[in-house]
């Protein structure tokens, strides 16, 4: 995707310039596959951008490759302290929260890991917002995994009941829950915070390399010469390209500095007609990649 050729001007998606020019914009977890791309595009649009984050867990990764010279903290957030310390220091305006344990496999492997990050750490974050005076919009990224799970055909809407079977959804619910809490308990005063959950998931896209996703996987049997065993061909999930979520995430964090009414929970996706199979998704970065087998 080019990512060394300024890649979010090239396709022509550079919205959003009057709301983040200048603006002082912390990222927590910039050094990850959605969060870097997120970086980038705050960067292009001229946001004083300071990430926070553990370092990148593989090798190669879309982080590193970007090269950008922006204020780049290695913290953990399951840490108040020092996370507090560096709000204090750059004193954001503008607050994404993408920092997060995000696999469900691995949740299996770690729960205690995956709660304490998912649920403590958003705890924290959203603390180190509530004690920084001129903190003015939050968006916290959950996934559309926090719902309770009820294999129904439609879509889930956003007054669903969340739950979660593994660890992972389930500490995606109790994020969600943490910064309900947070919302009603504390940003309700006229000079608070405004507190937004945005929810997506089946994000795919240049820069991934993450263990236990579909097109990385593919990727990585393909190069090794092995075919790619796929578990459920027939599972229809809304796949969406990277940049859209990040779109409506920055579109969202705009209206909470433009309309202070929108704090609430809200799902970023494809519409339901344009959702596809995992076989179909495998058929097509088969013939992009131009060889590999498939175990169906």
């Amino acid at each position: 995707l080019g990512v060394r050729q300024r890649p979010v001007e090239a396709v022509g998606v550079k919205p959003f310039t009057g709301t983040y020019q200048g603006r002082r914009v912390l990222v927590t977890g910039h050094t990850g596959f959605k969060g870097s791309w997120l970086t980038l595009w705050l960067h292009e649009l001229g946001a004083s951008v300071t990430g926070v984050a553990l370092p990148p867990e593989s090798q190669p990764n879309h982080w590193d490759l970007l090269e950008l010279p922006l204020d780049d903290r290695r913290l953990d957030i399951r840490g108040i302290g020092p996370l507090q310390s560096v709000f204090g220091e750059v004193q954001p305006e503008i607050v994404f929260h993408l920092a997060a344990q995000p696999l469900v496999r691995r949740s299996y492997r770690d729960p205690l890991e995956t709660w304490s990050t998912n649920v403590m750490g958003t705890a924290n974050v959203l603390e180190a917002c509530r004690r920084q005076p001129g903190v003015r919009a939050v968006v916290v990224v959950t996934s559309d995994k926090c719902y309770e799970n009820h294999e129904w055909p439609w879509g889930y809407r956003e007054n669903d009941r969340l739950g979660g079977h593994d660890p992972y959804s389930a500490s995606k619910a109790g994020a969600e829950l943490v910064a309900a809490s947070y919302r009603s308990a504390y940003f309700n005063a006229e000079s608070a915070p405004l507190l937004a959950t945005a929810r997506a998931g089946n994000v795919i896209g240049g820069g991934d390399w993450s263990e236990d996703r579909l097109v990385p996987d593919a990727v990585r049997a393909w190069q090794a010469g092995i075919p790619l065993h796929v578990r459920n061909p027939g599972a229809v999930r809304p796949w969406q390209h990277v940049l859209e979520p990040l779109a409506g995430y920055l579109g969202l964090a705009r209206k909470l500095w433009e309309q202070p009414g929108l704090s609430g929970a809200y799902n970023f996706g494809p519409n339901t007609s344009e959702a596809s199979t995992v076989r179909d998704l495998v058929e097509r970065a088969t013939q992009a990649y131009g060889k590999g087998k498939v175990d169906f």
